[in-house]
């Protein structure tokens, strides 16, 4: 009996023992995760041990850098138009007045010169210039349609303005090819097939370059004035030159979407 006695004391003696180790052990590594917690721990169960044995510091992730290579390269910046800084040193109004001209001359060819059908009353409203000025064909001569496919201009009052008036027909971007009879022209009307409106949709591209020239001159002739005066800095007129060509490169891109919608009109995309 008190071998049986002496030999259940030792049993729990030892269980005690081991739970006490457990507890022990239990307590410790919480206290350790716990220490940890401030840089960022929070370990499960099953890695306590892997942190505790190894004692490696923790890693800290950071957001990667943007990629500089994704950047598009040549990109030009956005240049910010300061009106009151740029109207003290240039005749702001009258720049935007001219450079929008430009643009409304091109929307008139296209709409009086750019059509599928070319009309008796495109050719006598086209401009003619002469001697520095300009005049419209219908001053000039008499335009009649002598049939569907031919317009006839008589120009016996003023025979002198044939050379200008036939360089404009040409140039007028309605793809005719006038034929000269002495003081009389005639003129095919091309028939509507695919090369005809590819022709014109060529020719839209002709007066849009016509148009950007105009733009690009304007601009080119503000900045010389800009650089002939002497009151006006270095960092000045740095400031004022990429202003003008960003006001410019605006007008551009308009007359540009205009060209891109009329193309697109004259082949039938649209």
């Amino acid at each position: 009996m008190l071998r049986l006695t002496s030999l259940l004391r030792a049993v729990s003696l030892k269980t005690l023992e081991s739970n006490s180790s457990i507890i022990l052990s239990t307590f410790t590594k919480r206290s350790i995760c716990a220490s940890l917690r401030p840089i960022g721990c929070e370990l499960p169960a099953t890695r306590i041990d892997v942190a505790i044995t190894q004692h490696q510091p923790p890693v800290r992730h950071y957001a990667k850098g943007k990629d500089k290579k994704k950047d598009k390269k040549g990109a030009p910046a956005k240049v910010q138009i300061n009106e009151d800084q740029l109207g003290s040193l240039i005749d702001l109004d009258g720049l935007r007045t001219q450079m929008e001209k430009s643009l409304t001359t091109m929307k008139d060819d296209y709409v009086k010169n750019l059509s599928i059908r070319s009309t008796s009353g495109s050719i006598e409203t086209l401009r003619i210039t002469y001697e520095g000025k300009d005049y419209q064909l219908q001053e000039l001569g008499q335009v009649v349609r002598k049939n569907p496919k031919t317009l006839v201009v008589n120009l016996v009052a003023f025979p002198q303005t044939i050379p200008a008036v036939l360089q404009a027909i040409q140039r007028s971007g309605m793809n005719l090819n006038p034929q000269q009879d002495g003081t009389t022209l005639f003129i095919p009307v091309p028939k509507v097939t695919r090369e005809h409106r590819e022709g014109l949709a060529k020719n839209a591209k002709v007066l849009f370059i016509k148009c950007r020239d105009r733009i690009k001159d304007t601009q080119n002739q503000s900045i010389k004035k800009l650089k002939k005066q002497s009151n006006v800095s270095e960092d000045e007129a740095f400031q004022a030159q990429a202003q003008i060509t960003a006001i410019a490169d605006g007008f551009v891109k308009e007359a540009e979407k205009m060209m891109e919608l009329k193309q697109a009109e004259l082949l039938g995309d649209k």
